[in-house]
């Protein structure tokens, strides 16, 4: 079934194909013979009634430092297109959530993945709390009484922007840091939005665990080392991905979240699991397919293309 593919990205000149979900997503695409168009957000317009793009055609190579081909420059009207992927890495910021109404205007017609309505409504920080149980102990709050309150009770504390990603702004403050106003009046001052305050789980020492869901079922993991003297595990702050297994616990955070996820739409997500507690369920620009294939894993590419095909068909 060759489709339609138009993909909502980043600027491909600047990827690191060598970790890039997305480009695995459009090698695939390109294997199956599927036509690709490709745009950055900020070409997403709506004309009267139709949603445009203006962007290239685009072919894939996996070759690091020549790795596409852009195709001559045209406005496309996306409702003519058989799949929208919507790729760009957050901020989740009002830019984000913009792209999501202007692409909800074409979807299911055109599939959008992951569908624009539950990603506007599922960002990573939030969503998450629709599971307090499966999670560390959390509070969400602009205040420095109920910061220090919740420091005092569980001691070592890390504090992170609701909206943030990629591990940006993340801090582990401990019971004797005297840091902790300072850093809330910061918080205060940079974030109009309250923030996340979780207690630390020392487990991230051993990794935290991004598991990836396609269609609510589980597809693959990898494990996140953390440098030394580093409290984040992301692999672009220095983490190590480790190939890893699913524990029984965490089998049970996937089932419980499957179904979910699946009513939602939300067809390609990666849940990050430290020591057993669920932290995020990211629905915006899923990271790790590349590192799971390379420890021997699924092909996670070719599944999420075997679950949009399957659900392009149905609605043909």
């Amino acid at each position: 079934m060759a489709l339609r593919v138009a993909c909502q990205m980043d600027p491909i000149d600047r990827i690191d194909i060598r970790g890039d979900s997305t480009f695995a997503i459009l090698l695939e695409a390109e294997r199956r013979g599927h036509e690709i168009f490709y745009y950055t957000p900020q070409n997403l317009a709506l004309d009267g009634r139709d949603l445009v793009a203006r962007g290239n055609a685009l072919s894939v190579v996996d070759t690091v430092g020549d790795h596409f081909r852009l195709g001559a420059c045209s406005r496309q009207n996306l409702a003519e297109w058989d799949v929208v992927l919507l790729r760009q890495d957050p901020p989740f910021d009002m830019a984000y959530i913009t792209t999501t109404h202007l692409l909800e205007r074409i979807h299911p017609k055109t599939l959008v993945v992951n569908d624009p309505a539950h990603v506007r409504n599922a960002p990573e920080k939030l969503f998450v709390l629709d599971f307090l149980d499966l999670m560390p102990v959390t509070l969400v709050t602009r205040s420095l009484d109920d910061v220090v309150a919740f420091r005092k009770t569980h001691k070592d504390i890390i504090i992170k922007p609701l909206y943030g990603n990629g591990g940006a702004s993340v801090f582990r403050i401990r019971p004797e840091d005297s840091n902790l106003g300072a850093l809330v009046e910061l918080f205060q001052t940079v974030f109009r939005e309250p923030f996340m305050v979780q207690e630390y789980r020392s487990e991230v020492r051993q990794g935290d665990k991004r598991i990836i869901l396609v269609d609510g079922e589980i597809a693959g993991a990898i494990n996140r080392v953390p440098a030394e003297g580093e409290t984040r595990s992301n692999l672009h702050v220095g983490g190590t991905a480790v190939k890893t297994e699913l524990t029984a616990r965490e089998r049970e955070i996937c089932a419980r979240l499957g179904p979910e996820l699946k009513r939602r739409g939300l067809i390609f997500t990666g849940i990050d699991v430290i020591g057993g507690f669920l932290t995020e369920i990211n629905v915006t620009s899923p990271t790790g397919i590349r590192q799971v294939k390379a420890f021997g894993g699924n092909d996670i590419a070719a599944m999420i293309w075997d679950a949009i095909e399957r659900k392009v068909a149905r609605t043909a």
